[in-house]
């Protein structure tokens, strides 16, 4: 039976050939997307891993220990990441990517840093890493090839004293994320593409069922037993599977360096990053085509039944309102946790997990429900015969007009709850507006008490071009909390930053001389301090504050300032957003991801619909040459098919990004307490502009209408 259905692939004529190439077709653009799937979610785990290696715990051995102390730099809004180390013995473990531990003096580079170095001035950029530079750091340290990363050399007594400092004995095999949650998150990333590609994939291999059955019956009826028709359909199914998914390793394969280069994720992979391991071939290879053969089996279930089970076609029982119940019962899983929400990661994970699992999986079971529903209301409305023809036929069978579109309901759900999340989360936490007195403040914070600063320091601050003020704020001994107010005196105070209550000489500020999330104003009104002057000027030094015109140059020549003249106890001269924009950044990368699965999706979606019309004229191509012959317009016809998809499609869009922006909502409520805020327009316009494509690939069939309805195909046979 194996070779006879292989006959009937090669040489079942020109409709067997078409459906063959078709199906290929579709299997290789499928199984092409899952391997880049695949194969992204490798590559952003192998980031993460080396991200990981930056950050090793401390740890105790045999080995003599190496100093070691992370911290975090900026330039031009871009962080750069500074990795002090110091041997304090021969048996030292060197750091992941570099030849040898630096001495004191020395540094190795990233090749994006040393680019860096390279094109700016020294005194913005150059004078912070002063010394010898060994040579370059190794993508086996490196995140992306974009990452600005330094490794630079001390003594141990340097680099004990600095912050975050300590020893370790090992290094690149501690992880620093929750790994679990990372892959999580990946996972649901993963699925909200998977799905429409397993989607498109069984559409495929379904085409011209009706067809096919027909012609398994009559085998049925000349003696053919179910299992030799089972043989045959997977036989068909499996050729056609494995020659797309052969096509679809070779269309990943040479495509695979294009895709490492875009920065899904806000930076780019390295091209061995995008790799398959022997588990993810087998899955693909051998996968695609036994569900290739499994769904083709499926198609056939009425077939097994009765050689006449074909001709006896009853209407499918219509779906009921019980299947809205888990997607009910999600959102209200997400409501209690606005109430009750657990103070362990472990316990919110378990909250709020389930209840965003199910409303997906609510989406897809309610979908052919709200299509019977959606049916029905156009049927009542209904006043052209083409209309009224396709609401009935979707009420008739509503999951059948539902199976092709469900890949869509779900991708949308998923990237809308993550695209609402993360424009929250930027709108809460984002940078210091551009032009704004923040964005031109540069804020160093000490760790350790400066009892004296000099005072050519400010002299040489003031004297770089775009400097408007540099002014020192006070340890504040009035205050006993976390140290975030100082005390200056109102003659120091820069009139940007506020002014002084009245009658006051010495006033508390924040050490950034602006609270958290308000902006810098002159308006503002500081209050006074219970301290002479003669008291202020006895107290050490808690931070400085310098002013800037906002201007790039004028912003890293006083961080650099800054750098050289406290380069053992600094946290790091930022300007306030610093920390946000990197943020805000990674977040807008993880935001692009969920824009590339919308586009995706929404691809996959228009070709699932599209083989699925075909399939559809090819089974009704004899109802629909009746109709022409009865004085039905061609026109009127294609009204009914485009009618038939477009119509579930745009109620799915509608109904999933609705209920992932409200699940958003409830999440951040819960999580976060902060009120939802609206995507931006270049979301919707992602998704007008991708449904707009499928209409587009589902307009391109209706041309075959014609063709395969003339008088010739009303004939009896």
């Amino acid at each position: 039976m194996i070779r006879f259905g292989l006959r009937l692939v090669l040489a079942g004529g020109r409709e067997a050939l078409t459906r063959l190439i078709v199906i290929a077709a579709a299997v290789a653009i499928g199984s092409g997307l899952l391997l880049t799937t695949l194969a992204g979610v490798n590559a952003v785990n192998a980031q993460l891993t080396r991200y990981a290696s930056m950050y090793p715990n401390a740890s105790a051995g045999d080995a003599d220990p190496l100093w070691w102390s992370n911290r975090q730099d900026y330039f031009h809004g871009k962080q750069i990441i500074r990795i002090d180390v110091a041997a304090t013995g021969s048996t030292a473990p060197t750091p992941v990517g570099i030849p040898s531990t630096p001495g004191p003096g020395e540094y190795y580079a990233s090749p994006a840093f040393r680019e860096l170095l390279a094109n700016h001035p020294a005194d913005q950029l150059g004078d912070r890493y002063p010394g010898r530079d060994l040579g370059t750091v190794g993508p086996a340290a490196l995140t992306s090839p974009d990452t600005l990363l330094v490794i630079a050399g001390g003594t141990p007594d340097q680099v004990g004293k600095l912050p975050n400092a300590q020893q370790v004995t090992r290094v690149g095999d501690s992880p620093a994320l929750p790994e679990a949650t990372v892959n999580l998150i990946l996972g649901v990333i993963a699925g909200g593409l998977l799905f429409p590609v397993l989607i498109f994939i069984g559409t495929a291999t379904r085409l011209s069922a009706a067809r096919r059955e027909q012609r398994f019956a009559a085998m049925r009826l000349v003696g053919a037993t179910p299992r030799q028709i089972s043989m045959v359909a997977a036989v068909e199914a499996a050729a056609a599977a494995v020659a797309g998914t052969a096509v679809g390793f070779g269309l990943f394969y040479a495509f695979r360096d294009p895709l490492a280069s875009i920065p899904f994720t806000g930076m780019p992979f390295f091209p061995s990053d995008m790799s398959l391991g022997v588990l993810d071939l087998l899955m693909v290879a051998l996968g695609v085509p036994a569900g290739a053969a499994l769904a083709a089996q499926v198609s056939l279930r009425r077939v097994r039944i009765s050689p006449l089970g074909v001709t006896r076609r009853v209407t499918p029982r219509a779906p009921r309102a019980y299947r809205l119940i888990p997607m009910v019962l999600g959102v209200a899983v997400l409501l209690f946790a606005i109430g009750f929400r657990p103070e362990t990661s472990d316990g919110q994970a378990a909250v709020f997990l389930p209840g965003l699992l199910l409303i997906m999986v609510g989406l897809v079971f309610a979908g052919p429900w709200l299509t019977m529903v959606g049916a029905r209301v156009m049927a009542r409305y209904a006043n052209r015969p083409a209309t009224l023809i396709a609401a009935r036929r979707l009420a008739d069978n509503p999951k059948a007009g539902f199976r092709a579109i469900s890949g869509i309901m779900l991708a949308l759900f998923v990237t809308s709850v993550a695209v609402g999340v993360i424009t929250t989360i930027i709108a809460n936490r984002g940078p210091a507006p551009i032009g704004s007195t923040d964005a031109g403040t540069v804020t160093t914070v000490f760790d350790e008490k400066a009892s004296s600063v000099p005072d050519t320091l400010f002299a040489e601050l003031r004297a770089i071009t775009g400097v408007r003020s540099a002014t020192a704020i006070r340890e504040n001994p009035l205050v006993t909390d976390s140290g975030e107010v100082g005390v200056i005196a109102c003659t120091d105070l820069p009139s940007a930053y506020g002014r002084c209550a009245d009658g006051a000489s010495v006033i508390e500020v924040p050490f950034g001389l602006s609270r958290w999330r308000e902006t810098a104003s002159p308006a503002t009104v500081w209050p006074a301090a219970s301290l002479t002057l003669d008291e202020l000027q006895r107290l050490p030094v808690g931070a400085i504050v310098v002013g800037t015109d906002g201007s790039a140059a004028a912003v890293e020549r006083t961080r650099t300032e800054l750098e050289v003249a406290f380069p053992t106890f600094w946290t790091g001269p930022n300007v306030p957003g610093d920390f946000e924009s990197d943020f805000a950044n990674t977040m807008r990368g993880w935001e692009q991801l969920a824009n590339v699965i919308i586009v995706a999706s929404l691809a996959l979606g228009g070709c699932s619909l599209a083989v699925s019309v075909i399939g559809g004229l090819t089974e009704r191509r004899r109802p629909f040459s009746l109709l022409r012959l009865s004085g039905a317009p061609v026109r009127t016809l294609r009204r009914v098919v485009a009618l038939e998809s477009a119509v579930p499609m745009l109620a799915v869009a509608a109904v999933a990004i609705g209920m992932g922006l409200l699940a958003a909502h409830l999440f951040l409520r819960a999580q976060m307490d902060y009120t939802l805020v609206a995507p931006e327009p270049r979301f919707y316009v992602i998704v007008v502009v991708g449904l707009a494509a499928c209409l587009g690939v589902i307009a391109s069939t209706l041309p075959l209408l014609e063709r395969i309805t003339g008088p010739e195909t009303a004939r009896s046979e």
